[in-house]
C-alpha cells in the first residue's frame, strides 16, 4: 500500500501554486466586472455624447439638465461598486478550485484523521486515501472567471454605451468634449478663451464626406469646386477673425469677426482663421471637368423605320442627363418636285438621350432608339447633335453628324406615292393642289391599284378634302388630319388587311423583347408568350384568307409556287419555335433568347402560307384535329405512367427511380408518354413523331424536360396535367365541321375528357395518386371517344365507307391497353401480334408474358391500384 509523507503533501501544494493564483486573478476580474459596469456604462454614455457635440445642439438648460443627471448616475454607480466590490482571498480560490475537482481532493489533502489514529491499518488505508487525493489534486486547472452581467443588466444598457462611444469615434471628435466647459457657470469661457469650428462640405454628386477642419492640420487641402466652407466663432467678439482668398468675394463680404462664416470654394487660395488656437490652410480646387459624349457610328434602322443611333458618354462624376437635337440639313435636300418651296418653319426635334437606371453614369454606351418615321423630315438629310449635362450643370456637345433621318420604306408603289404627297403637305401647305392633282393621276384606274374598293374610296375622301381646303387655305389642324390620313391609307395600301394582325403580332413581340431585357419572371413571359401565339395565329389566318382572294383574283387554285424549293414550315413548327424561346428565358439564357426571336420575327415577317392540296402531302382541318387529340392522349398516357410509377415508389421507397417491377412505360421509360427518352432528351411526351397541323405542340409548362424539368412530385405532375388541360381546350376551339352531330359528340366527349383533367389535377395537387390515375384513366377514354366521334364526322364530310377513310385512327383508339397506351403490333381484336409473334420464339413470349400478369394480379401484398390495373389488363387480352 503506497506511503503518504508530508513532503508529498507539500509536491502537491507546490503543484497547485500556478492553477490557485490564475484563478484568484479571475475571481478579482469577475468582482470587478459585476462592481464596475454601472460606472463603465456611464461614464461611455457621457463620453460619447460630448464626444459627438450634442452640447451644441441643444439649449444650455438641457446641458445642465444632462450633467446633474450623469453626476446621479455616477453617484449611484459609485456606491453600487463599493458594495460590491470584493477582493477574493486565498481560501475563497482554493475552495473555487477545489469545488471543480470530483471529490474535492484539495479539502482532504488537508485533513487530518482523527478515529483510528492509533491503529497502523487505518493509518496506512489513510494516508494511502491521501496519496490518491495528491494525485487527483495535481490535475488542477485554473478555474474561469464569469463575466457574464446579464442577469445583473436585463436591458443591456452595457451594451447601448458600447456602441455609442463607437459611433462617436467614427463620426465625432474628442476636441469636442472641451466645449463643454465654456457652458459652465462662472464664465468658462472668459477662463480658457474664445474656441472655433468648421466644416467643409463638397457638393453631395462628388460623394466626397464632409471635413470636420477642427481635426485637419495646418497644410495643404485638395477640395472639389463648389464646397461649402461653413465656420462658427465663440466666445468674445473680434477675438477670432477670418481671412480668405478663395471665394472670390468682391461685394456683401461679412466682417471678419462675424460669429457666423459661409462661402464658397472657386478658386485657389487660403482659408485662415486668426486668433487664439487658429489655423491656415492652402486650399487647391479640384476642377469639375465637363461631360463629353460622341456617336460611335451611323444610325441602324429597322425594318419598320425604327432608328437605333449609338453613342458613349463619359463624366468625372457621372452624367445626369442628356438630350439630342435634329434640325433639317437644309441646303443638303434635293429641291425638287414638292420641295422646290421654302419649307414651312418648324421647330427642331428634341429627344432625351437614355442613361443607365443603375450603375456607374462616369462612362457607359447606350443607343437613342426612336422612330421618325411619321415626322415630316424623315428620308431627309438632317443633323443632330448630342449633349450631356452634369450635376454640375456644365455642358458637353458633340460635334453635329450629317445623316438621312431614318423613315419607314413602302415597297408598294401607290403607298409610295402616298407617302411622298405627304411629304409635300407637311413641307409646305402650298403643294395641296399639286397634290390632289399627283394623286387623281395615280388613282386614274383604281382597279388595277387598290385591292378593296374601301381604300380607293379613302383616297378619294383625301383628294377630295385637299381640293377643298387649297381654295382657302390649310389650317394646322386640317393639315395635321390629312397627313395621318394618308399614313394610314399608305399603310393599307403596303400591308393590306394583315395591317392589324401585324401591329398585334409587332406589339407582342416589341413586349417579349421588353422582357427579356428587363429580367421578366416566368409568369410574365408565359403571359407573354401566349399574346404572341394568339397574335401570331390570327396573323396566319389572315395571311392565308389574304393569298386565297389573290388566287381567286388570279384565276388560279395553285398558290404562288415560286419558292417551292425553299424550306417549308407548318404552324406546328412556329409553335416550337416559340415553345424554344419560352424555354431559353425560362432557364435566364437572355441573350440566345433574343436572337431566336429576332430570327422568328424575320421568319414572320417574310413567310406565306401554302395549305395542303390532296395528293401533295398536306393535312385537312380534320387530320390536323386528329392528330392533336392523339398527341393530347399519349401526353396523357405518359402523364399517367409517371402517376402509377411514383404510387409504387411510395409503396417500395428502397427502389430507385424506375426500378419497382410493372412500372415500365412502352419502352423501359419512366412514364413520359410513348417514348420515355424523348427527343435528345427533351420528353415531350408526344412520342416518335409528332402532328405536323396546327396546334399539334402541346405546350410544356416549365422548361423543355417532363420527366425532371417540372419538379419532383405530385406539383409537377399537376402543373403538367393543367398545362395539358390547356391545350385540350385549344384545341376544342379548332374542330372542324361544327354543327354536325358527330363534331357535338366529339365536343361532348372532350368535355367530359377535360373535367376529368381538372379532376385529376386536384387530385395531384392534393397528393393523391390513386384518385388521379383514375381520373385520368377516365380522361383517356373520353378522348379515345371524342377521336372516334371526330373520324365518323370526317368519314360523312368526305362521303366515305365505313372501314376507310379515318378508321385506322379509330382501330389506333381502339388498339390500346385500359390506361390508353399503344400495344404496339396489336390486331384489331386485341390479341398480341406483329413484334410478339415476330420470329421463332414470339407466342412463347407472348405466353409468357400474360402469365406474368395473371401471377402479379394475384398477389394480395400488391396495391390495390396496381392490382385493378393489371385485371383490366387480362380483360383486355
Amino acid at each position: 500500500m503506497t506511503s503518504f509523507t508530508p513532503n508529498d503533501l507539500r509536491r502537491g501544494l507546490a503543484i497547485l501554486r500556478w492553477p490557485l493564483r490564475l484563478t484568484r486573478v479571475g475571481m478579482l476580474a469577475e468582482s470587478l466586472v459585476n462592481a464596475l459596469w454601472p460606472m463603465m456604462t456611464v461614464c461611455l454614455m457621457v463620453l460619447a455624447a460630448l464626444m459627438l457635440g450634442l452640447q451644441d445642439v441643444v439649449m444650455i438648460e438641457v446641458v445642465w439638465a444632462g450633467a446633474m443627471a450623469a453626476a446621479v448616475a455616477a453617484l449611484g454607480a459609485l456606491i453600487y461598486a463599493l458594495r460590491r466590490f470584493r477582493i477574493p482571498s486565498r481560501s475563497d480560490a482554493m475552495e473555487r478550485l477545489d469545488r471543480s475537482l470530483p471529490g474535492r481532493p484539495i479539502q482532504a489533502m488537508m485533513d487530518d484523521q482523527i478515529i483510528g489514529e492509533g491503529d497502523d491499518a487505518s493509518m496506512a488505508v489513510w494516508r494511502a486515501h491521501k496519496a490518491r487525493m495528491v494525485a487527483r489534486a495535481t490535475l488542477a486547472r485554473p478555474v474561469p472567471a464569469d463575466l457574464r452581467v446579464a442577469r445583473r443588466d436585463p436591458y443591456a444598457l452595457r451594451f447601448v454605451a458600447v456602441l455609442a462611444f463607437a459611433v462617436a469615434l467614427l463620426f465625432g471628435s474628442i476636441w469636442r468634449v472641451g466645449s463643454v466647459a465654456d457652458m459652465a457657470p462662472g464664465g468658462g469661457g472668459l477662463a480658457n478663451g474664445p474656441v472655433w469650428e468648421g466644416w467643409a462640405e463638397p457638393p453631395r454628386y462628388t460623394g466626397k464626406p464632409t471635413l470636420y477642419l477642427n481635426d485637419l492640420a495646418e497644410g495643404a487641402i485638395d477640395l472639389p469646386n463648389g464646397t461649402l466652407i461653413t465656420l462658427r466663432f465663440y466666445g468674445q467678439v473680434g477675438a477670432l477673425t477670418l481671412s480668405e482668398t478663395v471665394s472670390g468675394r468682391t461685394s456683401d463680404v461679412p466682417a471678419a469677426s462675424d460669429a457666423a462664416q459661409d462661402f464658397t470654394v472657386l478658386q485657389d487660395g487660403t482659408i485662415a482663421v486668426d486668433g487664439p488656437g487658429g489655423r491656415r490652410w492652402d486650399i487647391a480646387v479640384v476642377e469639375d471637368l465637363a461631360p463629353e459624349v460622341d456617336v460611335l457610328g451611323p444610325p441602324e434602322v429597322s425594318a419598320l423605320g425604327e432608328m437605333r443611333l449609338p453613342f458613349a458618354a463619359r463624366d468625372d462624376y457621372g452624367v445626369e442627363a442628356g438630350e439630342a437635337r435634329i434640325i433639317l440639313d437644309l441646303a443638303a435636300v434635293d429641291r425638287r418636285y414638292g420641295l422646290s418651296l421654302d419649307p414651312e418653319p418648324r421647330s427642331e426635334v428634341i429627344v432625351a438621350l437614355p442613361t443607365p437606371i443603375a450603375g456607374d453614369r462616369a462612362d457607359f454606351e447606350e443607343n437613342l432608339t426612336d422612330d421618325f418615321s411619321k415626322h415630316p423630315w424623315a428620308n431627309l438629310p438632317v443633323k443632330i447633335s448630342l449633349s450631356v449635362l452634369d450635376a454640375a450643370e456644365q455642358q458637353g456637345d458633340a460635334v453635329p453628324t450629317d445623316i438621312i433621318l431614318p423613315g419607314r420604306r413602302f415597297f408598294d408603289p401607290t403607298a409610295a406615292a402616298v407617302i411622298e404627297m405627304r411629304r409635300d403637305l407637311l413641307w409646305s401647305r402650298a403643294n395641296a393642289p399639286r397634290m390632289a392633282q399627283v394623286l387623281r393621276a395615280v388613282s386614274y384606274r383604281p382597279q388595277d391599284l387598290f385591292r378593296s374598293e374601301t381604300t380607293a374610296l379613302r383616297l378619294r375622301k383625301v383628294i377630295r378634302q385637299l381640293e377643298i381646303h387649297a381654295r382657302f387655305g390649310l389650317s394646322d389642324d386640317v393639315q395635321e388630319q390629312l397627313a395621318e390620313d394618308m399614313w394610314g391609307l399608305a399603310i393599307e395600301l403596303e400591308e393590306g388587311v394583315l395591317a392589324d394582325a401585324l401591329e398585334r403580332m409587332r406589339r407582342a413581340q416589341d413586349r417579349l423583347n421588353e422582357a427579356i431585357k428587363n429580367g421578366a419572371s416566368k409568369e410574365e413571359i408565359a403571359e407573354l408568350m401566349d399574346e404572341l401565339r394568339r397574335a401570331t395565329e390570327d396573323y396566319l389566318d389572315q395571311l392565308q384568307r389574304q393569298q386565297a382572294q389573290e388566287q381567286d383574283r388570279n384565276g388560279t387554285d395553285e398558290p404562288d409556287r415560286q419558292q417551292g424549293d425553299g424550306m417549308q414550315m407548318t404552324q406546328d413548327d412556329l409553335q416550337r419555335m416559340m415553345d424554344h424561346i419560352q424555354e431559353l428565358m425560362e432557364q435566364g439564357r437572355m441573350a440566345e433568347a433574343e436572337q431566336a426571336l429576332k430570327e422568328l420575327q424575320e421568319l414572320l415577317e417574310n413567310m406565306r402560307v401554302t395549305e395542303g392540296q390532296p395528293g401533295q402531302g398536306g393535312k385537312s382541318p380534320g387530320e390536323q384535329a386528329m392528330e392533336g387529340l392523339s398527341d393530347t392522349l399519349r401526353e396523357q398516357q405518359g402523364l399517367s405512367d409517371q402517376a402509377f410509377r411514383d404510387l409504387q415508389e411510395q409503396f417500395n421507397p428502397n427502389a430507385q427511380a424506375g426500378e419497382n417491377d410493372g412500372n415500365e412505360g412502352r419502352n423501359g421509360g419512366q412514364g413520359r408518354g410513348q417514348s420515355h427518352e424523348g427527343q435528345n432528351g427533351q420528353g415531350q411526351g408526344s412520342g416518335e413523331q409528332q402532328g405536323q397541323g396546327q396546334g399539334q405542340n402541346t405546350p410544356v409548362p416549365e422548361g423543355g424536360e417532363q420527366g425532371e424539368g417540372f419538379g419532383k412530385g405530385e406539383d409537377g405532375l399537376a402543373d403538367r396535367q393543367e398545362a395539358l388541360r390547356d391545350e385540350l381546350r385549344r384545341q376544342q376551339g379548332r374542330l372542324p365541321g361544327q354543327g354536325t352531330p358527330e363534331v357535338d359528340a366529339a365536343r361532348e366527349a372532350l368535355d367530359r375528357a377535360g373535367r376529368a383533367m381538372d379532376e385529376a389535377e386536384d387530385a395531384l395537387r392534393n397528393g393523391d395518386l390513386a384518385e388521379a390515375i383514375d381520373n385520368q384513366a377516365q380522361a383517356m377514354e373520353a378522348l379515345r371517344e371524342g377521336m372516334r366521334s371526330l373520324a365518323d364526322a370526317m368519314d360523312q364530310q368526305e362521303n366515305q365507307q365505313p372501314g376507310q377513310g379515318t378508321a385506322p385512327s379509330e382501330r389506333r383508339a381502339e388498339a390500346q391497353d385500359p390506361l390508353g397506351r399503344d400495344r404496339e403490333g396489336s390486331s384489331s381484336n386485341g390479341a398480341p401480334d406483329g413484334k410478339l409473334r415476330q420470329g421463332p420464339g414470339g407466342a412463347g413470349t407472348a405466353r409468357k408474358l400474360l402469365d406474368e400478369i395473371r401471377r402479379r394480379s394475384g398477389e394480395t401484398q400488391r396495391p390495390e391500384v396496381e392490382r385493378d390495373y393489371l385485371k383490366r389488363l387480362l380483360d383486355e387480352f
